[in-house]
């Protein structure tokens, strides 16, 4: 297949440093090519591919301070969809941005939705929008827009040798990824001061979260316990997971996926969590880790974490989050779209 894979332009493509839905995308294209496919990836130019890469913009547009997102977005979704022909079939990872677009092609378009649904306008770009052919990266964030034509929740998956598997933790629990409020490292900080065990804080501080830091959080920071790390690259990501007791994620909003859980998976480390979103999905609870509600549940689970089997952590990541199964779930889902098997756009 002829496969066009279209990226968010914020971060590179993989990230340098933090970037989800960036890190997927990448996931993906690398394992297709792998697999005989053909494939180009529209992202920005300090992306590093083994597909034929087509840069919207020179450099990816958070590091370059460049903001809004969403107009160089536009210019990146034009130049896709004229050259539409090219391609069996093309595959969005800029949400709602795309569908307008969609309508003006033959060529089969899948969106994967990485973000919330639960927002009140898209159930108004549903009305107009509903026969786009969309996958969910998780049961539970499709549940907002029962009307939408999800043909397929794909879970996210890692490479097998991204992540080193770890089974001597040292005497602390993390927090990765991004200082905002439905993220909560507020309550992950209180639970590990709760159960007297240290905590690392890597992650970034974006500027729309800075009243968030400052009200909430940066006084927490002051705590013996409280180690603050700062925004990390993978291989520093490796090595905080691997050493962790375990990943704290006292998430407050519906979590879409939370592809830090499998990275914490694959290391065989436990995760702690709140059962809000996709988290029940991925985290089975008393196995792989624990899911509690409230700051004190979260405290007990951690002070427990030790009892969970680090080598059952890998092997779930193994029997259920690696890229092999996700790319064998989205060929199946191109396939039928290029078959017709599946109701394409008008």
């Amino acid at each position: 297949m002829r496969i066009a894979q279209v990226a968010p332009l914020v971060e590179s493509v993989p990230p340098r440093l933090y970037g989800g839905t960036e890190r997927v995308v990448s996931y993906i294209t690398e394992e297709l090519v792998k697999r005989g496919h053909e494939v180009v990836l529209f992202a920005s130019g300090d992306s590093v591919t083994s597909a034929e890469l087509r840069a919207v913009v020179p450099e990816a547009l958070r590091l370059a301070g460049k903001y809004p997102y969403e107009p160089y977005t536009l210019l990146e979704l034009e130049e896709v969809f004229r050259c539409a022909d090219e391609f069996d079939i093309i595959h969005c990872h800029v949400d709602y941005l795309a569908f307008p677009f969609c309508t003006f092609t033959a060529t089969p378009v899948v969106h994967t939705m990485h973000g919330r649904l639960d927002l009140p306008f898209y159930r108004d770009i549903m009305k107009r929008y509903g026969d786009l052919n969309l996958v969910s990266i998780s049961n539970s964030q499709r549940l907002p827009l029962p009307e939408a034509n999800f043909v397929a929740t794909v879970y996210h998956g890692l490479p097998r040798d991204l992540y080193d598997f770890s089974d001597e933790p040292e005497d602390y629990v993390l927090f990765l990824g991004r200082i905002s409020p439905e993220k909560r490292p507020d309550l992950a900080i209180k639970a590990a001061i709760k159960a007297g065990v240290k905590i690392k804080i890597a992650a970034k501080i974006d500027r729309a979260d800075r009243d968030y830091y400052e009200r909430d959080v940066k006084h927490l920071m002051e705590h013996p316990l409280v180690e603050f790390v700062g925004e990390v690259n993978d291989e520093e990501k490796n090595e905080l997971l691997g050493k962790a007791m375990a990943l704290v994620m006292p998430v407050d909003w519906p979590e879409p996926f939370g592809l830090t859980a499998i990275e914490s998976l694959a290391c065989g480390t436990p995760v702690v969590a709140r059962p809000f979103g996709a988290l029940p999905e991925i985290v089975v609870d008393g196995k792989v880790g624990f899911l509690r509600m409230d700051v004190d549940g979260l405290a007990e689970a951690i002070r427990e974490v030790e009892r969970i089997d680090r080598r059952e952590c890998r092997r779930h990541f193994e029997r259920n989050f690696t890229v092999e199964r996700m790319v064998d779930d989205y060929e199946r889902v191109y396939q039928k779209l290029i078959r017709g098997k599946v109701k394409l756009a008008a």
